[in-house]
């Protein structure tokens, strides 16, 4: 890591200059609106979002009832494609919800992008750095002034080989903890149709289904007042993630693994 130079003794001799670095992405300006974009950008993105996805995206949508119309929530997902978070936007916007959303800071950086998803409330993420709890400090704040933020537990795409939940990292059992706001588990199935891991343009035609089932809220109860250590916030994710499992096992109509996938047991295998 680079140092500024120390400045000189000489008091009549300025000070070195130190070395430019990027400018970190700003957060997203909060609007007035609880949990909302300015009415503009809102307006913007369903004119856009709306129309593709259903001329696109046949919809096989179910447990809208599970979703509370107001106050602070998490939406706990899995993670299929980068489709999905635009795809399940539109779901969660149908069902009286503005989603938040956690993107890679670097979107932030790219011109005109990265002021248009500021204006639509997400916010940036610093993956594999210290500035990662910074994003999460943001989320808090946002969660007790009444937002929906949609959460990957697994924190990527995910790896199994037959497409089920990942181990999820604890950030989300953190944040509902420390809220106390409901964990609302989201299954869904059939973006990776749309747009495969790892494609770079998406596969419009023959018209792709995309089924999504929401649940009732995690039931974390039993964690509440117990202190934040690892194995809590272990098993409270454990949870989580087992609540996304059985959604998705009721979509495809089959049997989940009895353990999810843990990307560094098959990296040390």
């Amino acid at each position: 890591m680079s140092h500024p130079s120390e400045p000189s003794s000489d008091p009549t001799t300025p000070a070195a200059t130190p070395p430019a670095t990027p400018a970190a992405p700003a957060p997203a300006t909060v609007s007035r609106r609880v949990g909302r974009p300015p009415r503009f950008w809102e307006t913007l993105a369903v004119v856009v979002v709306k129309p593709l996805s259903r001329l696109f995206v046949k919809r096989r949508w179910r447990g809208g009832e599970h979703i509370p119309r107001s106050g602070g929530l998490i939406i706990a997902a899995n993670h299929l494609s980068w489709s999905d978070p635009v795809l399940l936007s539109h779901y969660l916007y149908n069902n009286g919800r503005w989603p938040t959303i956690l993107a890679k800071a670097g979107l932030f950086r790219i011109r005109g992008l990265g002021h248009a998803i500021a204006q639509l409330q997400a916010i940036p993420v610093e993956r594999n750095s210290t500035e990662a709890t910074r994003s999460l400090k943001i989320a808090e704040e946002r969660l007790r002034k009444g937002a929906c933020i949609l959460f990957y537990p697994e924190g990527t795409i995910t790896r199994d080989p037959e497409m089920w939940p990942m181990v999820g990292k604890t950030g989300v059992a953190r944040l509902a903890l420390a809220t106390g706001v409901p964990v609302v588990p989201i299954a869904h199935w059939g973006a990776q149709e749309l747009l495969p891991y790892g494609a770079k343009k998406p596969r419009l035609l023959p018209r792709k289904s995309f089924h999504v089932l929401a649940g009732p809220p995690v039931d974390l109860s039993k964690y509440a007042g117990q202190p934040m250590r690892g194995s809590v916030l272990r098993d409270a994710t454990a949870d989580i993630t087992a609540a996304i499992t059985d959604l998705l096992a009721e979509i495809r109509d089959e049997k989940a693994p009895e353990v999810p996938y843990d990307p560094k047991n098959a990296a040390g295998g």
